[in-house]
Order: C-alpha cells, then sequence, then structure tokens
C-alpha cells in the first residue's frame, strides 16, 4: 500500500524520526529524510540498502520559507508527497519563574510553528492529488502538562488543535490528519537519566517499561496505511494517560 509512496519526516536524524524513516522504508515508501544540524548520511545508506530512494534535506522546519523549500525539494525529487510525519522537535525545561522568554519561543517556534509550516505547504500539494496522510508528533505532556515544562505542554497541546482543524479542512479531499502523543520513550535523552529517574518515571507508567522509538514508527504506519482514521490524537504512553 505504501510502496512508492513519497514520506517526509522531520527531525529524522535520530530517536523516534530516524525509526519511523526506516519503518516507512520497510513498507518500500520513498523517504526525504529531514535535519537541521545532525547529518543523516548513514541513515540515508541503510534507507537506500532497503530498496527505497532516500533524499536527505536540511532545513529548519520553524522557518516558513525552509519549511517551503523542503516540501518543494520532495516534489522536485519524487513528484508527490504522500505522508508527511512531523516529528521536528525540541525541549528546553525548567519551572516558569526561571523560564526565559528566548526559551519559550525557541520551543514554540520548533515544535508548533514549525508544524503549521509543514501542514500548510504539504496541504498544498496533497489538496491537488486529492489523497494524503498527515501524521503530527504531539506527547502525553501535550494532555497533561509537566512540571517545568510549560512551553513544551503549551506547544504539543497546540500541536493537537492544528491536527483537529487540519482534519477538518482536509477531509473532504480524502487527506487524513491524526496526531501520535507518546510517553516516555527510549532515546538518547533518557539514556542519560540516573537510574533513580527512571524507576521513578516508569514507576508512572502502568506496563512498566518504556517504550521503543520503533513502537512509535509502528503507529505511523499504521495512520498511513487506515484510510478512516482523521483527527485523532492516540497516545503511546504504556498507560499513563487513560481517556
Amino acid at each position: 500500500m505504501l510502496k512508492g509512496k513519497t514520506v517526509i519526516v522531520t527531525g529524522a536524524a535520530k530517536g523516534i524520526g530516524k525509526a519511523t524513516a526506516l519503518k516507512f522504508a520497510d513498507e518500500g515508501a520513498n523517504i526525504v529524510v529531514n535535519y537541521r544540524s545532525t547529518s543523516p548520511e548513514e541513515l540515508a545508506k541503510e534507507i537506500e540498502a532497503k530498496g527505497v530512494s532516500c533524499l536527505a534535506y536540511q532545513a529548519d522546519v520553524s522557518k516558513f520559507d525552509e519549511a517551503e523549500a523542503l516540501v518543494k525539494a520532495a516534489v522536485d525529487k519524487f513528484g508527490s508527497v504522500d505522508v508527511l510525519v512531523n516529528n521536528a522537535g525540541i525541549t528546553k525545561d525548567t519551572l516558569i519563574m526561571r523560564m526565559s522568554e528566548d526559551d519559550f519561543d525557541a520551543v514554540i517556534n520548533t515544535n508548533l510553528k514549525g508544524t503549521f509550516n509543514m501542514v500548510k505547504h504539504v496541504s498544498k500539494v496533497m489538496l491537488k492529488q486529492k489523497s494524503g496522510t498527515i501524521v503530527n508528533m504531539s506527547s502525553v505532556v501535550g494532555l497533561m502538562g509537566n512540571v517545568g515544562q510549560a512551553n513544551y505542554a503549551a506547544s504539543k497541546a497546540g500541536v493537537i488543535g492544528i491536527t483537529h482543524s487540519a482534519a477538518k479542512e482536509l477531509a473532504a479531499r480524502g487527506i487524513t490528519c491524526n496526531a501520535i502523543a507518546p510517553g516516555f520513550i527510549k532515546t538518547d535523552m533518557t539514556d542519560v537519566l540516573s537510574d533513580k529517574v527512571k524507576d521513578a518515571m516508569i514507576e508512572a507508567i502502568p506496563l512498566k517499561r518504556f517504550g521503543e522509538s520503533e513502537e512509535v514508527a509502528e503507529l505511523a504506519v499504521f495512520l498511513a496505511k487506515n484510510r478512516y482514521i482523521t483527527g485523532q490524537v492516540i497516545a503511546i504512553d504504556g498507560g499513563m494517560v487513560m481517556r
């Protein structure tokens, strides 16, 4: 179903983004690997070894023109954009009373405005095609908040708002838009935490373990294949948030 399709994954150089790019490549899709600073040369080789094409494209999606150029580059190379996974994101954690304006703005610009920029530019392509899938990475923090993450929580809650609105606006043309809300996922960020902190985090998870990036990637692929799910926020968090 995804063989020969074109998939853009933003923030794809590592972690969930990397796992997602590889999982779509396993499905036979051509991949546009977006990155801002970490070069994805090895990832591109790994993707192409699966028998598909890969375009590695450097762009800061928080910048309107760079996001537009990213989408144009994908269309120029592959002729279409069938799936967009908005994964690019940053954190600058601290309590509100200590949070600088710059740290608030930086997180909002990348996580929220970056999502808007990509959805806006890619929707033009998908509307002409009358088909497409958009998957936005939110977070359980966007659903429940978290101490020291007011900027991150606000950005991820905003991503949910964009998801709901885009789903309603684009559905008539056969375009789906959903959000994934990961909980604690095993990544480079969690690897550096102390065992004490990890144990405390695991205590809050009913399944008593961190998730794997590959498990999030599998959900993104599932949403790209399903044509009757749209406007949903799906938590993948081991049961942390139950609704």
